[in-house]
């Protein structure tokens, strides 16, 4: 049995959705999942929906149309009938999200979020299940909210995993003896049947909640690069493919803002030894890179670049010292924030953290915080990881960068620069 997950780059149009059906159906006679994100820029798109709500400027409905008729023209790509039941399922799907925009709401803006953006996985599954059905690869849609349960902390759901595993045990193994399963990533609900998302980029994580419960012999990501490679493409243009990399790897490169893979998605795997492969959709015959147990101790140079960076400065009022107890109270209100810092440091009477440029958390630290420390904010910065780095690699990217903070540990080098 495998697990298989398509991003939004992979699913964006109508050959894109071609390519994919054709990708899957080398595996039909498998046991597979196949998770799927939403079309590529769909969920920006709900994004401003949201926003366009909470402002009341009159634009969600003209957005929503831009939305359906944007999957509506895919579909015309993608079957002969204009009067096929795919354009009733997806016109209902925005029937309700109309409705959810249509009334006066005293819910908080995450919960507001997770009911409208959860819309794009919804729809993406829903043309791809149907299209791959009409050219016979047989597959059953699995609303993946009747099995992957969470608790209510919107945009970022905490996974039930005990009920998750009792649910898709019982719900999705008699499928995967009928064929093919698809279903969406991102998506999760409340014991109240609110529907949760769990996280930006979080389809990752969904194909490993499944990999893992289902004791998969491995999951797929399907990319638009040849694998994982030692820099984005898109910013260095020396990088290489890494055949193989640890565990313990991944992580590190995640957790530093590798965006290849999502950060979470490496335990549930690595708790059961399965191995996660990454893959090109463009050229799927290419080995890509494996991730699981190796020897990462031979590695290039590996680069993460994060942009729109914030760096928060922490001056304590009374230059009392930063001391344990004054840097408890700090981490605390982060913590409460659920706001992660990318890089800290600390003097006799400062703390800096740097983080994601995130103007709500940014606030609600703030709110924490002013009346204890004078708070200052420098934005529009970048921070760039290097592991196995050399003094010559160092010295190679930041000649010519304003450097604000720089940490060297044994085998990962940072630098915040503007």
């Amino acid at each position: 049995m495998r697990v298989f997950k398509f991003g939004g780059a992979s699913v964006k149009d109508a050959s894109s959705m071609k390519n994919v059906a054709n990708i899957i159906a080398q595996y039909k006679s498998d046991k597979l999942v196949v998770v799927v994100s939403a079309l590529g820029k769909t969920t920006n798109a709900l994004e401003e929906v949201v926003q366009a709500y909470f402002a009341k400027n009159g634009e969600t409905k003209k957005l929503i149309a831009q939305l359906k008729e944007s999957h509506f023209n895919i579909c015309k790509g993608l079957f002969d009938d204009d009067t096929h039941p795919v354009y009733d399922a997806l016109s209902n799907f925005f029937v309700e999200m109309e409705w959810q925009v249509e009334e006066e709401r005293e819910e908080e803006y995450n919960y507001v979020y997770d009911q409208i953006v959860s819309v794009g996985e919804l729809l993406s599954t829903t043309i791809i299940s149907h299209y791959m059905n009409s050219i016979g690869i047989h597959n059953t849609w699995l609303d993946v909210r009747d099995v992957l349960k969470t608790d209510d902390t919107y945009r970022e759901g905490k996974v039930d995993w005990n009920k998750t595993s009792a649910l898709i045990h019982e719900k999705v193994l008699p499928l995967l003896e009928k064929g093919i399963v698809l279903t969406q990533g991102f998506l999760g609900c409340t014991p109240e049947n609110c529907t949760t998302t769990l996280g930006r980029e979080g389809s990752d994580y969904t194909a490993a909640i499944f990999t893992n419960i289902l004791n998969a012999e491995s999951q797929t990501i399907w990319k638009d690069v040849p694998g994982v490679l030692n820099g984005d493409p898109r910013k260095f243009d020396d990088t290489q493919l890494l055949d193989q990399i640890s565990y313990l790897e991944a992580v590190e490169m995640t957790f530093y803002g590798a965006t290849v893979i999502h950060p979470k998605t490496i335990k549930p795997l690595q708790n059961k030894n399965i191995p996660l492969l990454v893959k090109s959709f463009i050229q799927p015959q290419d080995k890509g890179t494996v991730v699981g147990v190796a020897n990462s101790e031979h590695l290039p140079a590996v680069r993460m670049v994060k942009g729109d960076q914030c760096l928060l400065t922490f001056h304590t009022k009374d230059f009392s010292f930063v001391a344990e107890d004054v840097i408890s109270h700090l981490l605390d209100a982060f913590s409460k924030a659920n706001f992660k810092i990318n890089m800290m440091q600390n003097g006799a009477i400062s703390f800096q953290a740097c983080v994601d440029d995130i103007p709500e958390k940014i606030a609600k630290i703030k709110a924490v915080l002013a009346s204890t420390f004078t708070i200052e904010e420098k934005h529009h910065l970048t921070l760039l990881t290097i592991r196995h780095y050399t003094d010559e690699i160092i010295l190679q990217h930041k000649t010519g960068k304003n450097l604000l903070l720089e940490q060297r540990r044994l085998s990962t080098w940072q630098g915040l620069m503007v």
